[in-house]
């Protein structure tokens, strides 16, 4: 029998990606996104489609994907939206819409998988991202829910390793995921990989072989492209220099 993989935002750009890069390992993929075009034009083994971000529609989403897999193998939390705005400029809805994406959405959903992963003794794996552990400026909200969700799933990990079940975090740097997406769309709020003051993109292809490369070692921490890769340790050894570097790159675009 396959392997189950259940992806959060299965139809965004790294959604996609992964969900290739895992049927070619064998896995039976489940995509979890909102219903629109590029859902339906998705090639998956199965799909769901679900605002994470209500309760009611993920709990009859999650009954459904359970009703056909008791346990499950492992779980992506790779929906997510960003807000590219400076604080002062910043307002409370956009900033809590972030969250709701990105923290609340995947707290409820690891909820609801808990024990369909304990069963498979499998792994959750959540997408974060370098401002999961890093300032970059003109993405407080985005950095603010990336920093909770690295302790929410670093906390769980802990909990979980009594019923040997991995719980991995992912941080890509710039991953080219939406370059089609409008910038400031809807009040600042975009999908990440849509902003053009990125450095170093990396293809969504080329960061999903990097994070599935880290799942396949159960490597705790992935930092996914050289920018991660350099951040990860310059936050170690040098944080001062990092965040001068960082504001100096990001405010030339």
């Amino acid at each position: 029998m396959s392997p189950v993989a259940v992806i959060a935002g299965g139809a965004g750009g790294l959604g996609r990606a992964l969900g290739a890069g895992l049927r070619k390992r064998g896995f039976h993929v489940v995509a979890l996104d909102l219903p629109s075009a590029e859902f339906e034009a998705l090639e998956s083994s199965e799909k769901t489609a679900c605002d994470m971000t209500d309760e009611a529609s993920l709990a009859a989403a999650c009954k459904s994907i359970l009703a056909r897999h008791e346990a499950v193998d492992l779980v992506i939390y790779a929906q997510g939206i960003t807000h590219l705005a400076a604080f002062e400029d910043d307002a409370e809805a956009p900033h809590r819409r972030v969250f709701d994406v990105n923290y609340f959405a995947s707290v409820a959903l690891a909820r609801h998988m808990l024990v369909p992963v304990r069963k498979a003794r499998g792994t959750h794996l959540a997408i974060s991202s370098v401002a999961g552990f890093a300032p970059l400026v003109r993405r407080t909200a985005y950095a603010a829910s990336k920093h909770a969700l690295e302790g929410f799933f670093k906390s769980l990990g802990s909990e979980e390793v009594a019923h040997n079940v991995h719980v991995l975090i992912a941080a890509p740097s710039f991953v080219a995921t939406n370059p089609e997406a409008q910038e400031g769309a809807v009040g600042g709020l975009t999908r990440p990989g849509a902003a053009s003051d990125g450095i170093d993109y990396m293809s969504a292809e080329a960061a999903a072989g990097v994070i599935l490369r880290g799942y396949e070692q159960r490597r705790k921490v992935i930092p996914v492209g050289r920018v991660a890769l350099l951040a990860h340790w310059a936050m170690r050894l040098w944080p001062a220099f990092y965040e001068r570097q960082m504001r100096k790159k990001i405010n030339k675009t």
